[in-house]
């Protein structure tokens, strides 16, 4: 997937939550949205010093999973066998074919820089996702559509730094909720609708920091503080 189609994922995700457009590049996206999500880093295959991408990078060599399947399928991986006098001559052959796989992507289409993806489509920089569409620097997420920076979350659409959670839409910074949607900074609550600020509550609207407003005066606090996600 090219920057350009993951751009566009961004900007329908920034309408969808800011109704404004994205102003940000990726390398800005990353720092600003997505800086501490686990993400797949860029590591160099083994076997032939192209570019890839890994979620571990503990063993220090690696190959890419096309790679791997093609040496799979041309030669096998089985060794002849040799004589050992030692254990350092012992693990000095195994190293030989310890190769980490990366960019496992599986039944997916259109992704890119990512590793472990499962039955996904138009996926950047992402690791662990499931059964999702258009994510973008995410961690572990599934049955989601229009991710930005989110980590163990699911059943989750438009949605920036969504951690935890599930069935949320539309919403930025929620951590281990349920069931909120168009909302800001929300933290252990359920079933909210345009809330902001707000933790450990249960069936709201137009509440921020857990403190009820008037549906007029509420949105005109949300516009001040769209703009101070957006240029803080």
């Amino acid at each position: 997937m090219n920057d350009t189609k993951v751009l566009e994922i961004v900007n329908k995700i920034f309408i969808a939550i800011f109704e404004q457009k994205n102003q940000f590049s990726l390398e800005e996206l990353l720092e600003k949205f997505a800086f501490d999500v686990k993400l797949p880093k860029q590591v160099n295959d083994s076997t032939t010093n192209e570019i890839t991408w890994a979620d571990s990078i503990h063993n220090g060599r690696f190959i890419t999973n096309k790679n791997m399947q093609i040496k799979d399928e041309k030669d096998g991986w089985m060794l002849a066998k040799q004589e050992i006098h030692n254990l350092q001559e012992l693990i000095d052959i195994w190293n030989t074919v310890n190769l980490t796989t990366t960019e496992r992507v599986y039944d997916s289409i259109n992704v890119s820089k990512s590793d472990t993806i499962y039955r996904c489509e138009n996926v950047y920089r992402s690791t662990g996702c499931n059964d999702s569409k258009n994510m973008v620097y995410c961690d572990s997420c599934g049955n989601s559509e229009f991710l930005l920076a989110s980590q163990r979350s699911y059943s989750c659409n438009f949605c920036i730094r969504t951690d935890d959670s599930k069935d949320c839409s539309n919403s930025y910074n929620v951590i281990c909720s349920n069931k909120v949607s168009n909302s800001f900074f929300i933290q252990d609550c359920f079933d909210l609708y345009e809330c902001m600020f707000c933790s450990h509550i249960v069936s709201k609207k137009f509440c921020i920091a857990n403190m009820q407003f008037e549906e007029e005066e509420y949105f005109e606090i949300k516009k001040t503080i769209m703009e101070w996600i957006l240029n803080s």
